[in-house]
């Protein structure tokens, strides 16, 4: 076991050597860094973004290394201090510099969406803060609107897919993110969202034809718990935002810093209209990493790459 490890970190570093070797002889030859070549060389989005980070964060040089970090504000001095460090002029190659910023604004803002969701995740829902009350009932308000809730405690919760009287207690996975999450879809794609909801009461009264289902990407329901199920995907997405598998998507749709909306507009392509959810959610996770792998994958179809960056 030992020489087998002993092998694996000779051969690390007979290939970071060769590595740096043939970026030498590149730069020789094209008169070029690899920050320039990756820039000029690859098209905007995630294939570009997600080879200047790994450039950046496989530097030898620590500036390289810690840009991929900096905060926001930063950016644009990191960005002169680079090309100062690469002795590249900037009234030359005025290119570079918007396109290297453009690709730290998503890499650094990809850092801090994590930061947020987290904040969320970790954050308990509070039945004594009244924010978090006033969000709760507003979903309430949102997916029934025509139905007064009787009491804040009330058996009327299990209608929207809370498993009792009080949905506090269903948020303890996911904190206020599930929450969050819920309303964004209850409140933004209004419509789906409450056809949804009705699916999973009355499975076999679908109001959306199966053209309109398709176009929403959405399986016909056989009756499930809608709250819950959206919980468990917001638990899928946060998996995927933090194992850095959405940064193909994100370096795709987002011209500059991937944000929570982003992130939530994501959790609405899940799979919510399924009853056996933890079935269903493992093939939908394999089926989105394996889309993931695609450079030019973007996972929402309106959020298709911003016109922004085709001049990044």
């Amino acid at each position: 076991l030992k020489h087998k490890m002993l092998i694996q970190v000779c051969l690390y570093f007979y290939c970071k050597f060769l590595w740096r070797c043939l970026k030498f002889v590149m730069r020789k030859l094209t008169g070029r860094c690899e920050l320039q070549r990756i820039c000029y060389n690859t098209k905007p989005g995630a294939s570009r973004t997600m080879k200047i980070e790994t450039s950046l964060r496989d530097s030898k040089s620590k500036l390289l290394q810690t840009s991929v970090s900096v905060h926001p504000d930063a950016i644009e001095k990191t960005i002169e201090d680079i090309m100062e460090l690469k002795k590249i002029n900037p009234d030359v190659n005025p290119q570079l510099g918007i396109s290297l910023q453009a690709c730290l604004l998503q890499i650094v803002g990809y850092r801090n969406l994590i930061a947020d969701v987290e904040k969320l995740r970790r954050e308990p829902y509070d039945s004594d803060n009244p924010q978090h009350e006033e969000m709760l009932l507003k979903l309430w308000k949102f997916l029934k609107p025509n139905t007064p809730l009787e009491s804040r405690i009330s058996k009327q919760w299990c209608e929207i897919g809370f498993q009792g009287d009080d949905p506090k207690t269903d948020f303890r996975g996911m904190g206020l993110l599930g929450l969050y999450n819920l309303q964004y879809f209850a409140e933004r794609d209004a419509t789906a969202a409450q056809q949804v909801l009705s699916d999973s009461l009355h499975p076999k009264c679908s109001k959306f034809s199966k053209a309109e289902w398709e176009k929403k990407r959405m399986d016909k329901a056989i009756g499930y718990s809608f709250a819950i199920v959206g919980i468990n995907i917001t638990d899928l997405a946060y998996n995927l935002l933090v194992s850095g598998a959405l940064k193909t998507h994100f370096y795709n749709i987002a011209p500059e810093a991937p944000t929570l909306s982003h992130f939530q507009q994501t959790f609405c392509k899940g799979p919510h209209g399924h009853n056996e959810f933890n079935r269903v959610r493992e093939k939908f996770r394999k089926r989105i990493i394996k889309q993931l792998q695609n450079p030019d994958m973007a996972l929402c179809p309106h959020f298709a790459a911003s016109e922004g960056l085709i001049n990044m």
